[in-house]
């Protein structure tokens, strides 16, 4: 029987004539690729060192380090220059965004060690808990004089306060207002007494009250693990000598934060939403995965990258510290009001399903994304880019 003869495929690895020209072009071509891919990390070191002679700069001029119009502007240029290349715009500026961060961040490193008030003395009441360790730590790293005060050190409160100039309440919720009224005879009558507690209505009436210098309420909406200041939000709550506390707002800033001014009674209102009924939710849901024993790496086999993302919120409340978790949603009688409304709300809307009435429940879906408007839109633009950073992971 005679062997048939081998037919190549076009393209393919068993053609005799083609495959040797492709594999050259293919070469050359790569070669190219490899080429313009080390012009960019040479482009990408000289931009670093202009950066260095622009933060030498701002530091020699105490500038700040990010300016949002400047990087807005650059932004827009660089789509529309994207545009005209034939490029996404969306994939340039996800290019320049994450340059454009790790240049703050490079700078953070340099001007935010800068001090406003190097030298002054920084006394943090509740210094050795994780929150107190982190502020600490970035008073210290700017020339402040910082000392601590933890449960076992009352007896030494007299030494410790004297001479204050910022006295920072990084204590549990519930001991704050105590805490307050405790060491507040001890501090000078110009320190600046803040607290960094996640509820400002008590904390801030008890300091007023105790303390009759200048006062100011807190609330970084981050926690210790961070490794950066940039762009992480600090709600502020005036209390009293607003421009007595400037310096210590001005530092917030130098560090690379983002301040939001809200009064104590609106901030313990949307803290209500956005950490108590957010943290319960969360805490309900996992807590129903565990009793069902959800096979929860199974799950991410079969789910969508936003599943997968939901699911990684749920994982990140768990890996923390529950007692913070619990003083957040156990802080106040209003909250627990409000968690009782979003049971019942709960219940009437599980209502729809036991009676099959699809027909509401797409009425009613329908009312609350009209209500939601253009933030729909904004969400959907948010959520595809972290689905798309997730996908792209993993």
């Amino acid at each position: 029987m005679s062997e048939q003869p081998v037919i190549p495929v076009p393209g393919s690895a068993t053609s005799p004539t083609q495959a040797p020209a492709h594999k050259a072009q293919l070469d050359q071509l790569r070669e190219r690729i490899d080429s313009i891919d080390k012009q960019l990390v040479e482009l990408l070191a000289q931009r670093r060192q202009v950066i260095q002679q622009v933060t030498e700069v701002k530091q020699q001029h105490e500038l700040p380090t990010f300016h949002p119009a400047r990087e807005e502007n650059l932004i827009s240029a660089r789509r529309a220059q994207a545009t005209q290349a034939g490029l996404d715009p969306d994939y340039v500026e996800d290019l320049f965004r994450t340059m454009l961060r790790h240049s703050r961040v490079g700078q953070l490193d340099t001007l935010g060690r800068r001090g406003v008030r190097p030298g002054a003395k920084v006394l943090v009441v509740g210094g050795r808990g994780q929150m107190g360790r982190f502020f600490a730590t970035w008073f210290r790293q700017s020339d402040y004089d910082v000392r601590v005060l933890d449960r076992d050190d009352w007896a030494n409160v007299s030494s410790l306060a004297q001479g204050a100039d910022l006295c920072m309440l990084a204590v549990p919720i519930d001991l704050t207002a105590a805490v307050a009224e405790q060491i507040a005879p001890h501090l000078p009558p110009t320190c600046v007494l803040t607290d960094i507690t996640s509820l400002k209505g008590k904390p801030l009436e008890a300091m007023l009250h105790s303390h009759p210098g200048p006062v100011v309420g807190l609330h970084p909406l981050f926690g210790p693990a961070t490794n950066t200041m940039d762009k992480q939000i600090v709600a502020v709550t005036p209390g009293r000598n607003m421009e007595q506390c400037q310096w210590v707002l001005d530092q917030l800033t130098v560090w690379g934060n983002v301040l939001v001014e809200t009064p104590a009674a609106e901030h313990d209102e949307i803290m209500g939403i956005v950490q108590a009924l957010r943290h319960f939710a969360t805490f309900a849901f996992g807590q129903f995965l565990h009793s069902r024993s959800v096979p929860i790496l199974r799950t991410l086999d079969l789910s969508s990258p936003i599943y997968r993302l939901e699911l990684a919120m749920v994982g990140r409340l768990f890996a923390q510290d529950p007692e913070l978790y619990a003083e957040i949603i156990f802080a106040t009688p209003e909250r627990l009001s409000l968690l009782k409304d979003y049971i019942q709300s709960l219940q009437q809307n599980l209502s729809l399903v036991e009676r099959g009435d699809k027909k509401e429940f797409v009425a009613r879906f329908s009312k609350v994304a009209e209500w939601f408007g253009p933030f729909s839109e904004q969400a959907m633009r948010e959520s595809t880019f972290l689905v798309d950073k997730l996908v792209h992971r993993f």
